[in-house]
This record gives C-alpha cells, structure tokens and sequence, in this order.
C-alpha cells in the first residue's frame, strides 16, 4: 500500500508516503526560502507529499535562526522558487505554518518583532542564536484578547499567501510546543477566560486559526499537525488530554479539514501515545489520517495494512536520501545522515546526498 496513489481529498498523491516537516535552518537572507532550498525540495519531489519546515507566518514567530517566514511578498516569491521546482517534478507540497510562540530567543527575531506566549513562564533550557551562541529563551509576554486576535488574523493571511505561492495547501503545526501546542497545553496555558482554564478554552485558539484558514483558502487545503501527550518544549501530558484531544479532533473534522497528523515521539525517547487514543483520534476524525513517528518502510506498511494510517510520514530517513521512496521500493540501503550539518548553513548535508541513480 506504500506505493499506491492515493487522494488526498482534492489533492492527487502518486503514493501514501509523506516526507515530514523537517527544520533545516537554510533561509539565511532575511528568513525567505532561496534557490538551495528549492533544489532540496526537489531532489525529494517523489515523495507522495512533502511538508515543508516550519514557516512563521508572523515575524514575532521566528523563534530559531535562519527559519523560514510566510507573511511578505519575498516570502512569497521564495517559496513561489520551491513550489515551482517541486511541482516541476510531479511533486505535491504544503507548507507548514509554525509560529514559535515562547520558543524562541530576541536575538533570532526581526527588528520590531517579540516574543508571545500564552502565558508569562519561560520555555525551560536554551537554544541557538548566530549572533550570541546557545542562550536562554526569552521571557514571553502574555497574549492579550488584541494579540491573539492578530495572531488569528496571521495564520489567515499566510495561508492565503502559500497559495499565492503555489503550495498544494497548508499544514496547521499544533505540536511540538509551539505558540498553538502552548494553548493546548495545561502545563503551558495558565490563562483563565476564553483562551484558557478549561479544554474548551485551550482548543478555541486551535479552532478558530483552523476556522480563518479554512475560510480563506478552503477546508481541503488546510491540514493540522497535532502530538498529544508529547513533552517537546516542556509541554507533557495532563489531566483531560486525552478528552481534550478527542473533542478538538471531532469539531476539526467538522470543518472538513485536508487531514489530522498525528505525531508519536516515542522513537525519539518520550513517552508513547497510547495505540487506543491514535485509534480514536482516527475514528473522530471522517478524513485522512496520516501518522508520524519513528516509521520505516515496514513499519508504514504494517500501519497502512491495518488500517491505522491512511498516509504515514517519515522524517530524518529523507534528509539524507532524496530518491527514499524508490530506495524503499527496491530494498535500496539507506544513506546515513550527518546530525552536524542538520540546521548548518549551506548545501554540505543538505543537497549533496547521492541518489541511487548516482
């Protein structure tokens, strides 16, 4: 079933396998995609659907260095450079809107930009900045009703600009602790009101950037990436998240959505998300359903055999093998990555892997 086409609501896929989102740290000149990343993205164009990086759609989202941005027009004539380029080898590919929220560091931001979170506690350890080494995050400013209606009005605009691009659709990045994981997050959102205090008010962030997408671009271009229970980013489970999770899923399916995306850590060390709460996050959800995780080519098969996927997504495997999918279709070995070139500047490790076809 790996190999097999398959119809990704509107969209037509040439196979079930998804190249995950994967940050690559490559957009050096003004957080805006350029001719190297559009050639990366190419060389991985037979992917059945590649989901872009992380893409900011606010300059206040672009918490780690050289990330990519999508709210200005370079940005979309950058983008426009890689959609091009991957739809020129049959490819299909959505961007990942990924606003960092208190995930991020001053230093990595634009003059003018800041650091929001949903509340004031700081992301606990460090991360990278060009300019000062590995730092501490930045304290957040806690979002008023004005900034999270912004911030809505952000995710809005970006998904209107990545069809501009030439994107296929968009992917909603509600994961991995960043600015919409924040408000999903008990452990993270200490708000009372509309925004927090309750499961309804931490999904209503969710929910109403899901609405604005959707009604800007359509409900079948616009994906959504979610990780209950993950501790990316001093996130963690807590009481409810299951029921929190099962809710948000059955009011996005509502919306008729692209697809739900759902991402198990575990491979990487964190907890496992019970096989019961993806199963029922599947059935809540009347759409595709693409699962994340630690998947190799047997492990994607075994998932799509037994109905627990309809697409599975694979990461790190395709940053150092741009043919994967034919490397799995024939048995191929599989190239090792070199982790020190994972978020370095330049095409070393990132455009320079060899293909079977040499």
């Amino acid at each position: 079933m790996l190999f097999e086409a398959f119809s990704l609501r509107a969209t037509k896929l040439s196979n079930r396998t998804v190249m995950s989102p994967l940050t690559r740290s490559r957009a050096s000149d003004n957080n805006t995609a350029n001719s190297l990343m559009a050639t990366y993205y190419a060389q991985r164009a037979s992917a059945g659907l590649i989901i872009t990086e992380g893409t900011s759609p606010s300059p206040n989202g672009l918490g780690y260095a050289r990330i990519p941005g999508l709210f200005n027009d370079a940005q979309v004539q950058g983008w426009k450079l890689v959609t091009d380029a991957v739809h020129a080898k049959g490819g299909k590919i959505v961007v990942q809107l990924m606003h960092t929220g208190r995930v991020s560091h001053q230093a990595n931001l634009p003059a003018g930009a800041e650091v929001l979170g949903p509340s004031p506690e700081i992301c606990p350890g460090e991360m990278w900045t060009d300019t000062q080494g590995s730092q501490p995050h930045t304290p957040p400013r806690a979002m008023t009703e004005a900034d999270i209606q912004a911030v809505i009005g952000e995710y809005a605009t970006a998904a209107r600009l990545a069809i501009q691009a030439g994107f296929d659709g968009i992917e909603l990045h509600a994961a991995n602790g960043y600015l919409l994981e924040q408000f999903l997050n008990a452990n993270v959102n200490r708000r009372t009101g509309d925004y927090g205090g309750t499961a309804e008010g931490r999904n209503r962030l969710v929910l109403e950037v899901a609405r604005a997408a959707v009604k800007e671009i359509g409900a079948e271009r616009v994906g959504i990436r979610l990780s209950p229970r993950g501790v990316v980013n001093s996130t963690g489970a807590f009481e409810g998240v299951d029921e929190q999770y099962l809710a948000l899923v059955k009011q996005l399916s509502a919306l008729g959505l692209m697809y739900v995306h759902v991402l198990d850590h575990s491979a990487m060390g964190a907890p496992p998300v019970p096989a019961k709460l993806k199963a029922d996050l599947k059935a809540a959800f009347d759409g595709p359903f693409i699962l994340a995780g630690g998947l190799d080519k047997a492990s994607a098969q075994q998932a799509l055999s037994e109905g627990r996927a309809d697409l599975t997504a694979i990461g790190r495997p395709f940053i150092a093998n741009p043919d994967l999918v034919e490397r799995m279709r024939r048995d191929a070995p599989l190239n090792a990555p070199a982790p020190d070139t994972f978020y370095t500047p330049g095409a070393e490790g990132y455009t320079d892997y060899p293909t079977l076809a040499g």
